[in-house]
């Protein structure tokens, strides 16, 4: 993923420990967060101008001028609270996830997708499978 230019994409603040840990691993990356309501801790928000809030599936698609084939890592967690809802929350937002992330971007979703211009990729060691799925961005994003 370091060999990938671009930004960072936090797909679910919650509580911002995540947010935090992208802050201390890639310093010199923008991180962007979507978010639809602020519950983090106050040391883990993100600057406004970096901060959308609302429905992904209304923040995303307004992003995508702005963003289409910039982001390098984006890190999907839709955490509903219940396990169904976040499945399909983020079925719903990987077609809008995949225009965002440059060719060779890695995505971190919570729950498993299956998207066509993703290959999936072995998960670090000492990861239990099934915690976390990656994938990278094999195709051309689509800039149209």
């Amino acid at each position: 993923m370091r060999e990938v230019a671009g930004d960072i994409l936090e797909l679910g603040l919650g509580n911002g420990r995540t947010y935090d840990h992208l802050r201390l691993l890639f310093p010199a990356r923008a991180i962007y967060v979507c978010e639809r309501t602020l519950a983090a801790h106050p040391d883990c928000i993100p600057p406004p101008e970096r901060l959308w809030l609302g429905d992904m599936r209304q923040t995303l698609p307004q992003m995508r001028d702005r963003f289409a084939g910039r982001i390098a890592l984006a890190h999907l967690d839709p955490g509903t609270g219940e396990a169904a809802a976040s499945r399909a929350l983020a079925l719903a937002l990987g077609p809008l996830i995949t225009p965002l992330l440059a060719a060779g971007g890695v995505l971190v979703s919570e729950p498993p997708l299956a998207l066509e211009a993703f290959c999936p990729l072995a998960l670090p060691d000492g990861v239990a499978p099934g915690r976390y799925h990656l994938y990278r961005r094999v195709s051309r994003p689509d800039r149209s």
